[in-house]
């Protein structure tokens, strides 16, 4: 790895890369994604976990053989009291204080309802949970997170499974800016893995990718690529990028050239 580890909650890691674990056409294509992608994280969801006919403990076996480490989410919670309710129960199945914190508030474009999320955030925190937030890039919902016991942030780059990419860069620049001790990990929008580049350049902390790993037409390949975008992307923000000029800046030298009559 190019860059240093990245520590969440006391956990140094390698890879600052996280991937979702659903959607994928076959397990098989799944153990292979997150192989190829280097992730050190994988989220679950408590619902697949679950699931009828013994399917939910068969893929908790295969997410135990890769090795990763679980990030149970609470996917698919519109209050405060579901996403509690089903974070205490993650908590019971996969053994982790960790959770990815999701309280949805708009049914169409899927953004946080930030009320509730704080409000959840500071109750599980409470509760000895190490909350990764999935949040919008408001500057004081940040502030709210943080003083309610987060102590990493996960801004959206678009709405989940848009594939967009980054929709608000001066926000995310603004969050970067106003937390540089805050690990700031990307969730949700990201399609191509210039997208996860983007977002390392600005100084971001890591990405979190699903949809656009489970659905593309090799999902294996496509991890692998995200894998070394980020990384590309990390190694460009530490290296200093040159800002931006309106007008052009010759790189050959003019002075010294040949004068012809």
């Amino acid at each position: 790895m190019i860059s240093a580890p990245i520590t969440l909650y006391g956990v140094s890691l390698a890879s600052r890369l996280m991937l979702g674990t659903s959607q994928y056409p076959s397990p098989a294509i799944l153990a292979a994604a997150v192989r190829a992608s280097g992730a050190e994280i994988v989220t679950v969801s408590l619902r697949r976990e679950s699931a009828r006919l013994k399917e939910g403990q068969d893929f908790w076996r295969l997410i135990r053989d890769l090795g990763a480490r679980v990030l149970p989410n609470t996917a698919g919670c519109h209050s405060v009291k579901e996403a509690v309710t089903t974070a205490k129960m993650a908590r019971e199945v996969f053994g982790t204080p960790w959770v990815k914190l999701e309280v949805i508030g708009e049914a169409d474009t899927l953004q946080p309802d930030v009320f509730g999320l704080v409000e959840a955030a500071r109750i599980l925190s409470d509760d000895g949970f190490e909350v990764f937030p999935y949040t919008t890039e408001d500057l004081v919902v940040a502030e709210r997170l943080l003083a309610a016991g987060c102590k990493v942030l996960m801004p959206w780059g678009a709405p989940i499974g848009s594939g967009r990419g980054l929709n608000n860069v001066f926000g995310l620049r603004a969050l970067r800016a106003h937390f540089p001790d805050i690990p700031l990990i990307v969730d949700a929008g990201l399609g191509v893995p210039s997208h996860a580049a983007a977002a390392m350049e600005l100084g971001l902390d890591g990405v979190l990718i699903n949809t656009a790993v489970a659905k593309a037409g090799d999902p294996v390949v496509m991890a692998r690529a995200f894998g070394q975008a980020v990384e590309a992307g990390r190694a460009a923000f530490l290296a200093g990028p040159m800002p931006p000029r309106d007008m052009a800046a010759p790189s050959t030298p003019v002075l010294g050239r040949a004068i012809l009559s």
